[in-house]
C-alpha cells in the first residue's frame, strides 16, 4: 500500500528537498500535483514545505540549510542569529570548505566564505529551526571569526558584537582564546579582549 505523501511530509518535519521525497517514496509528478493542489508550496527550488504548517521564524536560514547542508551559518548571520549585532544581513553568510564549489541561490542571496579545515569544523552548533536541522557557529566561534574577516565585514561591527556580547555576562574568554588560536587571530584579538576584561 502506497504511503500518503502529506504523512511523509510530516514524519520529516513538513519539508523535504526534492531529491529527498523522490528516495521516500513521492514521485515528481505527486510533488507537482501536491503542489497544485495547494497541500504544499515551494519555499525555493528544490525544496517544499506543507502549506498548512506554521510561518518559518528564520526563512533564510531554514532555506540555505535545506538547499545546502554542509554549508554552517556564519559571520553577521551568526551574529545576528546570536543577538550580538545591530547589523540587518542581507545576505546569508555561510563557510564553506576550502577548495569545495560555493553555493549558489536567487533568493535568499548567499555570501559563501572559504575556511580552512580546522577554521570550519570548530564551534559548530547543530540547532532545530522550524523542524530543520540548521548549522550555525556557536558565539565565541563567531566572534573569533568576524576577527578574521574584519577587513571584510568592518571594524565597527566586530567591536559593537564584543560590546554586545560583553553585555550578556554569559562570556567564556578561554573559549574565545580556543577559537582565536583556530583562526590564527588570537595575537590580533588579545588587546581587545584584555581592554574587554
Amino acid at each position: 500500500m502506497e504511503k500518503d505523501p502529506k504523512k511523509i511530509f510530516l514524519e520529516n518535519g513538513g519539508q523535504l528537498r526534492m531529491n529527498e521525497a523522490i528516495k521516500r517514496g513521492i514521485s515528481r509528478y505527486m510533488l507537482y500535483r501536491l503542489k497544485d493542489k495547494g497541500i504544499i508550496e515551494q519555499i525555493s527550488r528544490g525544496v517544499y514545505r506543507l502549506k498548512d504548517l506554521p510561518p518559518i521564524g528564520n526563512p533564510d536560514l531554514v532555506t540555505v540549510s535545506l538547499r545546502f547542508p554542509n554549508s554552517v551559518i556564519c559571520l553577521i548571520s551568526a551574529l545576528a542569529f546570536h543577538g550580538i549585532t545591530t547589523q540587518i544581513p542581507h545576505s546569508v553568510s555561510v563557510a564553506i570548505p576550502r577548495g569545495s564549489r560555493p553555493p549558489s541561490l536567487d533568493y535568499p542571496p548567499v555570501q559563501p566564505h572559504q575556511f580552512s579545515e580546522n577554521a570550519y569544523i570548530a564551534g559548530i552548533e547543530t540547532l532545530q529551526i522550524d523542524g530543520v536541522p540548521v548549522k550555525i557557529y556557536n558565539m565565541e566561534k563567531t566572534l573569533a571569526d568576524c576577527f578574521k574577516f574584519r577587513n571584510k565585514i568592518g571594524m565597527d561591527i566586530v567591536l559593537e558584537a564584543f560590546k554586545l556580547y560583553r553585555e550578556r555576562k554569559k562570556t567564556d574568554l578561554t573559549k574565545l582564546i580556543k577559537y582565536g588560536k583556530i583562526c590564527r587571530i588570537d595575537s590580533v584579538m588579545m588587546p581587545y579582549l584584555e581592554a574587554f576584561a
